[in-house]
C-alpha cells in the first residue's frame, strides 16, 4: 500500500489532524511524542528505502543517525551557527553512507546485514572512546534550537510544526522516489539483480544511490533527534537503535509508505507512553510485534488492508448467499 494511493480523503484528513494536533492535545508532553514520532518515522522511511525496495537489511544505520547528531552538536559547540552545522553534518553524513555503501555492498543478503552491523559499532566504538572529541557517556549539550525566519522552536509547539514540515517534505520525496524509474529499477535490483545485470543495469550503482539517499534522510532525522533532546551521548549509536529502527520497518510493512510511520508510532509510544504504565512496557512491546508477525507477516499496514478487505467481501457476500434459497 502507497501513501500516493490512498483515498484523497483519507490523506486530508490524515493530514488535518497532523496539522491541529497541538490545538486538541494541548498537554506539552504529548506533542512532544508526537515530534517523536515523526522524527523516528523519517529515520524509519530512510531505513525502509534500503530495506523493503532494496532488499537490503542495515543493522548500521545507527551510526549514520548519531554521525549527524554528532557532528551537528560539535559543531554548535564550537561556535558555528545552525546553518553551518546542518549542512556540515548532512555532508558528513552523506560520506559516511558513502563508505558504509562502498564496504557493505561487496556482499548482499546476510553478509550486507553483518557488514553494515560493524560498521556501525565501530561508531560505537568511537563515539565511547574518543573521548577527547565526544566526552565519552557525557555526551554533547545542545544549548539552543534553530530560529527560521525568526521564528523560535523552544516550545512544543512550534518545534513539532517545524518537525511536520520536514516529515512531509521526507514522505513526499520518498513516494516520488518510489514511483519514479530509479524507483522502479531498485525494486528490480532486490526482485532479480541477475536479470538487472543482464539488461545492462549497473545493479552496484543503483544500490549505492540508494544508500546516499537512505544516508541523507537518516542525517536529516539524525539532527532532528538532538534539536529534540538537545543532547547525543554513544547509546544514540549503540546496536538498539538500528535493532528498533528495523523493527519499525519490518512491523509496520516493508516497501510501503505508510508502514514505517506505523512501525515508528507502535514503538515511541511504547517507549514514552505505556512504560508510564506498564513497568515490563518491553515485553508488551515483544508480543505487540510477535503478534504482527505472526498474524500480519507482511507488516502492520498492508495486513491491515487485507483483513479489511477480507472482512468486506464477507459481509457483502452474505446477504447474496442468504438470498439463494429463496430464489
Amino acid at each position: 500500500m502507497s501513501w500516493m494511493n490512498a483515498p484523497r480523503w483519507a490523506t486530508g484528513v490524515a493530514i488535518a489532524l497532523l496539522i491541529t494536533l497541538p490545538f486538541w492535545v494541548g498537554n506539552p508532553y504529548y506533542i512532544n511524542v508526537a515530534s517523536q514520532i515523526l522524527l523516528f518515522a523519517v529515520f524509519a522511511l530512510a531505513l525502509n528505502v534500503l530495506v523493503g525496495y532494496g532488499g537490503l537489511v542495515s543493522l548500521g544505520h545507527a551510526g549514520l543517525f548519531a554521525m549527524a547528531g554528532y557532528a551537528g552538536a560539535l559543531m554548535l559547540d564550537a561556535g558555528h551557527g545552525h546553518l553551518a552545522a546542518d549542512l556540515t553534518a548532512i555532508a558528513v553524513t552523506v560520506l559516511a553512507s558513502a563508505v558504509f555503501g562502498v564496504l557493505a555492498l561487496r556482499s548482499t543478503g546476510i553478509g550486507f546485514l553483518m557488514i553494515t552491523l560493524a560498521l556501525g559499532q565501530i561508531v560505537w566504538g568511537i563515539a565511547y572512546r574518543w573521548q577527547s572529541l565526544t566526552n565519552g557517556d557525557n555526551g554533547v549539550n545542545v544549548t539552543t534550537r534553530p530560529a527560521p525566519f525568526g521564528i523560535s522552536l523552544a516550545s512544543a509547539d512550534n518545534f513539532y510544526f517545524a518537525t511536520l514540515l520536514v516529515f512531509l517534505v521526507a514522505l513526499i520525496t520518498m513516494a516520488l522516489f518510489v514511483r519514479s524509474p530509479f524507483g522502479a529499477s531498485l525494486r528490480g535490483t532486490r526482485d532479480q539483480a541477475r536479470r538487472m545485470n543482464a539488461l545492462g543495469y549497473n545493479v552496484w550503482l543503483i544500490r549505492l544511490v540508494a544508500f546516499l539517499f537512505s544516508g541523507f534522510w537518516t542525517g536529516v532525522a539524525g539532527l532532528l533527534f538532538i534539536y529534540y533532546n538537545q543532547f547525543i551521548s554513544p547509546q544514540v549509536a549503540a546496536l538498539q537503535t538500528s535493532a528498533e529502527a528495523l523493527l519499525m520497518v519490518i512491523s509496520g510493512g516493508t516497501a510501503t509508505l505508510l508502514g514505517p510511520i506505523a512501525g515508528a508510532a507502535i514503538v515511541v509510544i511504547m517507549k514514552n507512553v505505556v512504560s508510564a504504565y506498564v513497568e515490563r512496557w518491553n515485553l508488551v512491546l515483544g508480543v505487540i510485534f510477535v503478534a504482527i508477525i505472526t498474524f500480519m507477516p507482511e507488516g502492520l499496514v498492508p495486513g491491515s488492508v487485507r483483513l479489511w478487505k477480507l472482512a468486506w467481501r464477507a459481509m457483502r457476500g452474505r446477504p447474496a448467499k442468504a438470498a439463494e434459497p429463496s430464489a
